[in-house]
């Protein structure tokens, strides 16, 4: 099971998500490194997981206020060996490109096109359909699809690698959606699946690889501890 650390950026720091409501997230309390510094905060995720992959949600982004650009190419001077999967609300596959070619580093920047922002089927099969260069977040919350393109009924058109976002789960301690995680698997039986939201502990990333997971986001249970280092590769 591949780890893949979260940094959640709002406004220049980074903040602890929690059940997806973003309007409420807080500056990030970690035992791995002190403050909310981007750059110290990924540095330090990176090291623990023993990975050069990390998942960054642009909340400003997500909200409609505007990439963190600066922000952004801050961490992808610091990280040079990087590889960032970026979520940054993009509707169609323009926007991606117009961001990554602003960031200047375009071969590092993997796109995340959620099902909660893309504008429409035709923007998934452009983003998305049998991409390995991309991915697609099939988000969800409270048991609800948030999907106005209708995503979640397209498999055809799904890249390579999904995410499976159950957002009510993210940092509320409450295990990871395995459910869902193998509705979609058995839909997409070809494709990567990395789960998102509600791991714990070492015992659940053992039931989500079980359950078909390639790799999961995570974030709150290494800020607390819960989760043992790793060297590069495991």
């Amino acid at each position: 099971m591949q780890l893949v650390p979260v940094v959640d950026l709002m406004q220049g720091q980074v903040v602890r998500a929690r059940r997806g409501d973003r309007q409420a997230y807080r500056p990030i309390v970690s035992t791995l490194c002190p403050g909310s510094d981007p750059v110290e905060i990924a540095r330090a995720l990176l090291a623990h997981c023993g990975s050069q992959r990390l998942y960054i949600a642009d909340l400003d982004a997500l909200l409609g206020r505007g990439a963190q650009v600066d922000v952004l190419r801050r961490l992808l001077a610091a990280l040079p060996d990087m590889q960032l999967w970026l979520d940054a609300g993009f509707a169609d596959l323009d926007q991606a490109e117009t961001l990554r070619i602003r960031l200047g580093a375009t071969e590092r920047v993997v796109p995340v096109f959620g099902s909660e922002s893309l504008a429409s089927r035709d923007a998934l099969q452009r983003c998305c359909a049998g991409r390995g260069d991309t991915l697609l977040s099939l988000d969800r919350r409270d048991g609800q699809r948030l999907d106005p393109a209708g995503c979640w009924d397209a498999p055809a058109l799904w890249s390579k690698q999904v995410i499976v976002m159950t957002l009510e789960r993210v940092g509320a301690d409450a295990g990871p959606d395995l459910e869902t995680l193998r509705e979609v698997g058995a839909r997409a039986p070809g494709a990567r699946l990395v789960g998102a939201g509600g791991i714990r502990d070492a015992a659940d990333l053992d039931r989500a690889a079980t359950a078909g997971a390639s790799a999961w986001l995570v974030a709150s249970a290494l800020h607390d501890g819960r989760l043992p280092a790793r060297r590069s590769g495991s």
